[in-house]
């Protein structure tokens, strides 16, 4: 049973929420409510206003944390202000990029926090939406636009609402996880918003070797895909042993830095760099603490 207090940590997340969005029923259609219930939930009625399952839902929509777990405060790493870089000039110019580097590096976490912190952006997490119909429908939803009818409807709605926003940016992580109908349908958007969305794929190395293989079979969309994308692959981390340990030790020291943590040192042997460590032992040190 979900608890007053951690209502009440939704509800502010909501209202927090709400100047990302051109109106309230576009809010309400992200939070997958109706405009009613928002509003009632606004003015802080929240007694039956919505199931216990509406409620944790929104709450992971919104990433509020309903536990004890500590958090962790962002860190302007090498990862978080290249990706920050790169998302700020696709989405200024309404341009593509396509980013293909190593996992565990922090890649979705600086992009959530950019789509967090911009408006008119849309984090789409690929592996939870790989088939064509799915990513249209999160995408139109992540706007709160209708997601729920006739799958065309919904498309050409979305293609319509994208062409009237000022500078909006798409950001797709894990996309190697996509079915190729979803490509396809990617390609698709893409030429149907050509100069008024900006557009940005993100994976590790799978990703690369999916869309070279396709390419080398010559399979159809993917020369196409890759073209859009700005024709080459992206990196951060450094090759070589010995530059990316020193890539992984600079970006500790950002993260423990940011968080209070001074032996540097110790944080990088017991973790290695490792994004998902660092924040397990930081968690620690600070429950300790």
């Amino acid at each position: 049973m979900i608890t007053k207090e951690q209502i009440n940590l939704i509800v502010k997340g909501i209202n927090e929420n709400a100047s990302r969005h051109k109106s309230a029923a576009k809010q309400a259609v992200y939070l997958g409510i109706s405009q009613s219930q928002l509003s009632r939930v606004k003015k802080g009625q929240t007694e039956q206003i919505l199931s216990n399952a509406k409620w944790i839902n929104i709450a992971r929509k919104l990433e509020v944390e309903l536990g004890k777990r500590v958090q962790i405060k962002p860190a302007k790493t090498p990862v978080f202000k290249y990706i920050e870089t790169q998302l700020q000039n696709c989405q200024q110019n309404s341009v593509s990029g396509l980013l293909c580097d190593a996992a565990d590096i922090g890649k979705t976490f600086a992009a959530k926090h950019y789509a967090k912190t911009n408006n008119n952006v849309v984090y789409v997490d690929c592996s939870q939406s790989k088939s064509k119909q799915k990513l249209v429908r999160t995408i139109s939803q992540e706007l709160g636009i209708e997601s729920t009818g006739r799958y065309q409807d919904v498309y050409e709605d979305l293609v319509f609402y994208i062409k009237s926003l000022p500078k909006a940016l798409i950001i797709l992580d894990e996309a190697g996880d996509l079915s190729y109908g979803a490509f396809l349908e990617l390609k698709a958007l893409w030429n149907a918003t050509e100069y008024a969305c900006g557009w940005y794929m993100m994976g590790a190395d799978g990703l690369k070797a999916k869309i070279e293989g396709n390419i080398g079979r010559k399979k159809v969309g993917y020369t196409e895909i890759f073209s859009r994308y700005g024709n080459k692959y992206q990196r951060i981390t450094p090759e070589g042993d010995n530059e990316t340990r020193k890539f992984a030790q600079k970006q500790t020291a950002a993260i423990a830095k940011a968080n209070g943590i001074t032996d540097v040192q110790n944080l990088y042997a017991r973790t290695q760099g490792s994004l998902r460590r660092i924040h397990i032992e930081i968690g620690k040190l600070k429950t300790s603490a």
